[in-house]
């Protein structure tokens, strides 16, 4: 059986084809447009497939029960609810990342954290959007997504199998990625489980699997490709982890984006196509060495 593929703008994705890697900006911008550009120009020049946000209408996405949550942040104490509307970005600053990501030559999407930002962002005619972990049990939000016809990339974290195959059956019929991820930050070796990839890639067979992950470091990411194949890997991107705020920790900088986008290259060129031959570099050793 020919392995499973998606296609997101122009770039095939799948077992066939070179690792898809995203690099999710998310909210590490805290509400600066000039942040989040000078993100998405480091995680280009590194050679990412993507780049990432989030986007919300806080007054929707909020839970009722967090909004009036005081929270210390770097313009003082602010409830939950206006610290998430000090940091979201709106019309005028997706209009400027846009236009950059096109300038660069770069993709870009989003993970919807609500219906109406489902409908915000069809109006920069996304590539595919991104269902965050806190919503695959959410069927009206899933149903609006499927409705878009884009592909769809679902992230798994704190959830079930049951709730995984439940949002799988309500997206049938939309080009579909699965990635596996555990939703702590930064997430605790013990708890990465990467043989996850693995259970997924055998109960949905016909679907792209992928890897979302939130740890220090690379080397689960690349191991994640390497050993389990994960088709996608999406992985936190900042210009420094000790910057305000919660992803910051299980972010990458410069250094690691380079890194890791280097590795997972050189482990699809040390894999091959699994033909064996004899290479013109091993025919002076042979010639010395073989006695017969």
């Amino acid at each position: 059986m020919r392995a499973p593929s998606i296609t997101i703008g122009k770039r095939k994705i799948g077992a066939d084809y070179p690792t898809f890697l995203i690099a999710e900006v998310g909210i590490n911008h805290n509400g600066d447009v000039k942040i989040a550009k000078q993100i998405i120009k480091l995680a280009h020049e590194a050679g990412f497939d993507a780049v990432k946000f989030q986007k919300r209408n806080p007054d929707v996405s909020v839970p009722e029960h967090q909004k009036p949550i005081p929270r210390e942040t770097p313009w003082g104490v602010l409830s939950y609810l206006d610290y998430k509307k000090k940091i979201e970005f709106w019309d005028k600053e997706f209009k400027e990342i846009d236009k950059y990501c096109k300038k660069l030559g770069i993709m870009w999407f989003a993970s919807p954290w609500d219906e109406e930002s489902v409908d915000f962002l069809e109006k920069y005619n996304v590539p595919a959007h991104k269902v965050p972990s806190a919503l695959l049990t959410h069927e009206s939000y899933l149903r609006r997504i499927k409705k878009t016809g884009k592909p769809v990339i679902l992230s798994t974290g704190m959830s079930t199998e049951a709730e995984i195959k439940r949002a799988v059956s309500i997206l049938k019929g939309v080009p579909l990625a699965i990635l596996h991820c555990t939703s702590t930050y930064p997430c605790a070796m013990e708890e990465l489980n990467l043989h996850y990839i693995a259970t997924l890639k055998k109960k949905f067979p016909r679907t792209v699997i992928g890897y979302s992950g939130h740890e220090t470091g690379i080397s689960p990411s690349v191991v994640a490709v390497a050993a389990y194949g994960a088709d996608i890997v999406e992985r936190h991107v900042t210009l420094n982890r000790t910057s305000w705020g919660t992803d910051q920790a299980a972010s990458l900088e410069k250094h690691g984006m380079e890194t890791l986008v280097r590795d997972v290259r050189n482990v699809q060129r040390m894999k091959g196509d699994g033909k064996k031959r004899v290479y013109k570099s091993e025919l002076p050793v042979k010639k010395k060495l073989r006695k017969v």
